[in-house]
């Protein structure tokens, strides 16, 4: 007797989100089943991959980090360029400089570095900011004026501020990430927030916030995996949204990718399992749904590009 291989039947479909312009714009989205089950529907865009950039260079990375993007992070226009000849699909500026706490940069001075940006590659272009949410929303208005054109994707807007930030992008005809804090009611609670003021749904992507391998990535997971049911089996348009799933600034701060070989010898060398500690996470958040991942380490992102080319074909 032939095996006969149980098939679910998905009423739900992923929107499909372009970002940038041109020859090189990127398409996400559009799956009509669970992760890489071809079998019982379509993915016609594979995952898209960003690295990571900031306006000024970091003082807190460590030194693997630091050593894969050498002098590159001394400017941002530069460490575009070395992103985008890396692999990078997609640059992800984040604009850590116009945090309080760091060097308290304008509005006027981020905006400049966005544009300046912006206008050095050809690939699409995430401008995030500090995490500072009454910063933020100065500083993603005027880089969202300054880039107007470039269909980038500002983020993250967050329920402090998300119509501010939501009005700057349809202003300037941007995309945009909505951020949410691991739970999927949240998650929908802001998308309805969101189409309320206007926004159009099929603009949106979704950043459910992600984790690192240890460090929380099953419950990552199993929310991101939800999200998904969500979307497919129950056909929720609030949930349709593409996934996106931060993982460098997750990954890059736990002892396994900072503890020297000699403190923790049976670890294995820092540099291979720096690497693969971003590399194992992106392969994770891939397979439970996200269809776009920022990253910093470029042999990382090589790694994740070499999963996702396996997975899709």
């Amino acid at each position: 007797m032939a095996l006969v291989i149980p098939k679910e039947t998905y009423s739900g479909k992923i929107y499909s989100v372009q970002l940038g312009t041109g020859p090189k714009a990127v398409t996400i989205g559009g799956a009509s089943a669970l992760p890489f089950l071809s079998f019982e529907g379509t993915f016609p865009h594979k995952p898209a991959v960003a690295l990571e950039i900031m306006d000024i260079t970091p003082d807190d990375w460590p030194e693997t980090l630091s050593k894969a993007i050498g002098g590159a992070s001394a400017n941002p226009v530069q460490w575009a360029k070395f992103a985008q000849s890396n692999g990078a699909d997609i640059i992800a500026l984040r604009l850590m400089g116009t945090h309080p706490d760091q060097k308290n940069k304008s509005p006027e001075e981020a905006a400049k570095v966005a544009a300046e940006v912006a206008a050095a590659v050809d690939i699409p272009l995430i401008i995030l900011g500090s995490g500072h949410a009454e910063k933020d929303t100065q500083v993603l208005q005027a880089a969202a004026a300054a880039t107007r054109g470039k269909n980038c994707t500002l983020g993250k807007a967050v329920e402090e501020n998300y119509k501010t930030i939501a009005a700057a992008a349809m202003a300037n005809d941007h995309k945009l990430i909505a951020m949410s804090q691991l739970d999927v009611n949240l998650a929908k609670q802001l998308n309805i927030l969101l189409t309320q003021m206007g926004f159009d749904k099929e603009r949106i992507i979704m950043d459910p916030m992600s984790s690192a391998l240890g460090y929380g990535l099953e419950y990552t997971y199993s929310v991101m995996e939800r999200i998904r049911l969500a979307a497919l089996l129950q056909n929720d348009p609030m949930m349709q949204t593409p996934i996106v799933c931060d993982i460098g600034a997750n990954v890059w701060k736990v002892k396994e990718t900072m503890a020297a070989d000699a403190e923790v010898p049976e670890w294995g060398g820092l540099s291979d399992r720096a690497l693969a500690w971003e590399a194992v996470t992106a392969a994770a958040m891939i397979t439970a749904g996200a269809d776009m991942l920022i990253m910093r380490h470029p042999g990382a992102v090589a790694k994740a590009k070499e999963a996702i080319a396996e997975l899709m074909g």
